[in-house]
């Protein structure tokens, strides 16, 4: 592309495209143009198309015809991979949503398939794009921390029924659980920031919503550098969402990012200080309206930016998103046999995506 702003297509307009409205309305419209919005639903496609100012289209070869530099792919999570695929067989770069792909073989041939065409093929973790997470990440690489001794994410989050009674939240052909949908971010970041993982064991079960995968998951994580860690995952928190937390206690430091986005450092607490210490929590933290946070927008101007270079080394590419894909499916494997399971052995869950 040319130094000129970005043409941005956007696929699915559903709960999440309100965030990706201002983004593209209020923040980077420097950088980018969206050309067309695409949807099945007339009403929703209609009334993101308005706001934007924009065309709506009915669906992807419609969306193919607006000639997009690049596609953000905001539809039902158990369609990312097919209709991924399309756009990149028609020579469009992409950024989905996460997770890239419910299987792990269908993720691994969109990497494929974008290597072979130099397209890029990026994956929304914006909260990586956190202040607050930004900073930990400075201080995992400055080796603040030192040794690892444990490392947890909270996520006490709410959606009431009504959440699920569409025709994908919940399923596990289509989504899964508040693991793949909600708490997929906060493995991510658990995963980026303490280190790889060794192996893991978890349970699951729908606890206060009727949906066929689980409201609430426990884990315990063993990670490849000896630490041990957890995961405390729900959408059955009442009456509001509450946490959304990531703790590191390591023979340095200890730190913990809280708020309902990982968006407050609350502790920085190294054994020897550090100039800076001190305003460590002031300068880093971010106050934010809802649990997208205000990343969304950071994130696409990075990958924006990486296209107009020529670029294909986003900050979450294929690559990226397949460790925290092959996480997630290690703690879904673990809690369908009941016990440990090695990462090292590429655990598939046999309901997710199937």
């Amino acid at each position: 592309m040319s130094s000129n702003r970005a043409r941005v297509g956007i696929l699915g307009c559903g709960r999440v495209s309100a965030r990706y409205l201002e983004v593209f309305r209020d923040e980077l419209t420097d950088v980018a143009s969206v050309v067309a919005v695409a949807d099945k639903v007339a009403g929703k496609r209609d009334q993101l198309a308005g706001a934007l100012e924009t065309e709506a289209v009915e669906g992807i070869d419609a969306l193919i015809k607006s000639k997009p530099d690049i596609v953000c792919i905001l539809t039902e999570s158990g369609n990312h991979a097919e209709h991924a695929l399309a756009l990149l067989k028609a020579g469009i770069n992409i950024i989905v949503e996460k997770p890239i792909a419910l299987r792990m073989a269908d993720a691994e041939r969109l990497g494929e398939e974008a290597d072979k065409r130099g397209l890029i093929c990026a994956e929304i973790k914006q909260n990586r794009f956190n202040p607050a997470l930004q900073f930990l990440r400075g201080a995992v690489d400055d080796d603040r921390f030192g040794r690892m001794v444990t490392a947890g994410v909270r996520v006490h989050w709410c959606r009431e029924q009504s959440y699920y009674n569409d025709e994908w939240h919940g399923r596990w052909a289509m989504d899964g659980g508040v693991l793949s949908q909600q708490a997929i971010h906060h493995l991510d970041a658990l995963r980026w920031l303490g280190g790889p993982v060794e192996a893991v064991c978890a349970s699951g079960q729908a606890v206060l919503n009727k949906l066929e995968a689980e409201d609430t998951a426990v884990a315990v994580v063993r990670f490849e550098s000896g630490a041990l860690g957890t995961i405390e995952a729900t959408t059955s928190a009442r009456p509001r969402d509450f946490e959304a937390s990531l703790h590191l206690v390591g023979e340095k430091a200890l730190a913990k990012v809280g708020g309902v986005a990982m968006n407050h450092i609350e502790t920085w607490a190294p054994v020897t200080p550090e100039a800076g210490d001190d305003t460590v929590r002031e300068r880093h933290s971010q106050d934010v309206p809802t649990g997208y946070g205000l990343s969304h927008g950071p994130y696409i101007r990075d990958v924006l930016r990486c296209l107009d270079e020529g670029r294909r080394d986003v900050a979450v590419g294929v690559e990226e998103g397949l460790k925290t894909l092959a996480f997630l499916h290690a703690i879904y494997a673990s809690m369908e046999i009941g016990g440990w399971v090695q990462l090292a052995d590429r655990p598939e869950s046999s309901r997710l995506g199937v």
